[in-house]
């Protein structure tokens, strides 16, 4: 096989491990808190170990970015809780419209027309998604409450992209997303660490689920996206990695047999539309890739 045949493999594998997160998380029976920091604390120590590299050169900038990161990790776990799995993923990718408000605002980027259409779009998905949530009483009791931290997660993971480009601008021989990746997972571990005690005496299942987590779902995934960015172009990138909100909600049907309803694919498919397109007008007009310092929040 072709190095080129296995980076676009890896990057699959990437997409399709970062999408298991909403079936995985509704399928351990332990809170909330208890997942993002037990899932979070285990990534910490994988991708630690595993990336060597990410270990050196951590900033007050990384920091600060790692708080951001940190926030988005535990609102996916909470929303995906309350809501269903569909709603959640579809409303954290929202964060195409708030990175459009935030590049003028702390990167000096202009505005195009093809921004206030991409702004539009989403907003309109992200509306659909907000009408037509339903309850599901087994793996989603509030959607309600559930939408409103998947809506904060969209921004909390558009301030992550912004805070890494921010740290993108600043020249170092160190891997900026790689140690924001590691410094936001031990945030999130010790911020869930109050909430998550007593922790009692989980079963092997949700031990498992959480092994998974933390050991796959997070760190192999990220691996694997490090691995590929490189030599994969950026639109082959933003296509396979459109993979995780596309199935997501869909192995959440097939293993926790959670329907979403139909505004709720109609409004996903407008947010994935919406991202898609403004990606590809990007990298077709302009010769930079954001996907160098992109990762995965979920």
């Amino acid at each position: 096989m072709s190095k080129a045949a296995k980076n676009r493999l890896f990057l699959l594998a990437a997409a399709l491990l970062f999408s298991t997160g909403g079936a995985a998380i509704k399928g351990c029976s332990l809170s909330s808190w208890q997942v993002a920091g037990g899932r979070s604390g285990i990534a910490a120590v994988a991708l630690y170990i595993l990336l060597p590299e990410a270990r050196r050169g951590w900033t007050w900038r990384t920091v600060v970015t790692g708080f951001a990161y940190a926030a988005t990790l535990i609102l996916f776990v909470l929303a995906n809780k309350l809501t269903t799995s569909a709603d959640a993923i579809f409303l954290q990718s929202t964060a195409p419209l708030y990175l459009l408000l935030l590049g003028p605002l702390v990167l000096r980027e202009p505005v195009s027309k093809i921004d206030f259409a991409v702004i539009a779009t989403v907003a309109a998905g992200a509306a659909l998604l907000l009408l037509g949530s339903q309850r599901v009483e087994a793996t989603a009791p509030d959607p309600a409450r559930g939408n409103l931290m998947a809506l904060a997660a969209g921004v909390t993971w558009a301030l992550t992209i912004t805070g890494l480009r921010w740290m993108g601008r600043q020249r170092g021989p160190t891997d900026s997303s790689a140690a924001t990746v590691i410094v936001g997972n031990l945030i999130a571990f010790f911020i869930c660490l109050p909430m998550s005690l007593p922790v009692g005496r989980p079963g092997v299942t949700d031990l498992s689920v959480l092994l998974y987590l933390g050991l796959f779902q997070v760190s192999l995934a990220y691996v694997f996206l490090t691995r590929s960015l490189r030599e994969v172009p950026g639109l082959e990138a933003a296509t396979l990695l459109l993979l995780e909100p596309v199935f997501n909600p869909v192995w959440t049907w097939m293993i926790q047999h959670e329907r979403p309803a139909g505004t709720a694919i109609a409004g996903g498919l407008l947010i994935v539309t919406a991202a898609f397109g403004g990606t590809v007008w990007r990298l077709k007009f302009t010769e930079i890739s954001q996907f160098r310092d992109i990762t995965p929040p979920d």
